[in-house]
């Protein structure tokens, strides 16, 4: 919906506890407002994603009802006054105003409730990691790739939090060792607006551009353990050809597993999914397949998320005092040496003089 949305629209949705991921993209896109059919923090976990709309002065309208969408159509124009929507001087909807206080109000009855949800994440994880042992047990159906992964690196890019920062400061790892380039999903844009085109492509084909498709990389639909691939019905609308690998698990966890087994010697890791925050805001209850891909691939894997926050360049006053300093060292010596040097300094020595006045 984000890539159709226009600037200074409204968005409708329905997300309850709407991501930090799915905040910005919403935020970029430049909207006017949200109307959210669900509520954008519960209360059952802590997370940031509505405060990006706070932040950014995006107002946002809270459990309007699910049936909300029976009674608009895209592109009809709704007016927003206080908790009312309005069409065509008719009430549509009713829901509750976002603000800085609901918000914190609700942060703080989130913070309580989350030692119960983490009980039950952990509780689930387990459940589930007991039954797909066969992760860590049993290597994948892999189809024949053209990339080659021995002895290079390689490098998975997922749309999470922070990815594009922590992209931009490996850039120069890219530019050096040129990894193989993995992107799962919409981590495979985050390359291409990068400059660089993956050499893979795998993942469900759900939040990925057409352009980006048809990039030229080997693509790969994730499909579930019995054979069922939606995301081939979009490759075949495109007029493309793809692989399809049954794999428990998230895509991101299959890419890793992927790479590992194909005998890469460092999987580097941006924008993955790898704590309980990051999996609820997904929807997902546990995070069984993540927690046994790492047990795994853990002794090559080098997980670069948040990098960007651990190591920020800055060029610092001093070092550029000690570049000046440095460049006229040699300039002083040739002037000291030579003597027609030497009048030529003095000359604009005295002319800069006369010209400040002193």
């Amino acid at each position: 919906m984000v890539k159709k949305l226009q600037p200074n629209e409204i968005a409708v949705i329905s997300h309850e506890d709407i991501d930090e991921l799915a905040a910005r993209a919403l935020v970029e896109a430049k909207i006017k407002a949200v109307i959210n059919t669900s509520a954008s923090i519960s209360g059952r976990y802590p997370h940031r994603g509505p405060e990006v709309f706070i932040q950014s002065g995006i107002p946002v309208l809270d459990q309007v009802g699910a049936d909300f969408f029976d009674r608009i159509k895209n592109g009809k124009e709704i007016e927003i006054h206080g908790q009312e929507i309005f069409q065509e001087n008719r009430i549509i909807g009713k829901g509750e105003r976002l603000n800085k206080e609901s918000f914190a109000q609700k942060i703080k009855e989130a913070e309580k409730n989350y030692d119960i949800q983490l009980g039950k994440f952990i509780q689930n994880t387990m459940e589930y990691a007991a039954k797909e042992l066969d992760i860590v047990g049993k290597e994948l159906a892999i189809p024949e790739l053209k990339v080659d992964f021995k002895k290079r690196h390689t490098l998975i890019v997922v749309r999470g939090k922070n990815y594009k920062d922590d992209l931009s400061v490996i850039r120069s790892y890219i530019e050096e060792i040129k990894p193989v380039l993995i992107g799962v999903d919409g981590g495979a844009d985050a390359l291409k607006s990068f400059g660089y085109c993956p050499d893979l492509i795998i993942g469900d084909m759900d939040s990925i551009s057409d352009e980006t498709l048809k990039c030229g990389a080997e693509l790969i639909v994730h499909a579930y353990p019995d054979g069922r691939a939606p995301g081939m019905e979009r490759i075949s609308s495109l007029g493309l050809t793809a692989a399809v690998l049954p794999a428990p698990g998230t895509s991101e966890d299959v890419a890793m597993l992927l790479a590992y087994q194909m005998g890469t010697e460092l999987i580097v890791a941006v924008g993955t999914h790898s704590n309980v925050i990051d999996f609820l805001e997904k929807g997902r209850q546990g995070m069984a397949s993540t927690f046994l891909v790492r047990l795994k691939v853990g002794s090559i894997l080098v997980d670069a998320k948040g990098v960007s926050k651990l190591y920020r360049q800055k060029l610092k006053f001093r070092y550029l005092a000690e570049l000046v300093i440095a460049a006229l060292i040699p300039f002083v010596i040739v002037s000291l040496v030579s003597p027609n040097a030497y009048q030529f300094l003095r000359l604009i020595y005295m002319k800069l003089r006369i010209f400040l006045q002193i």
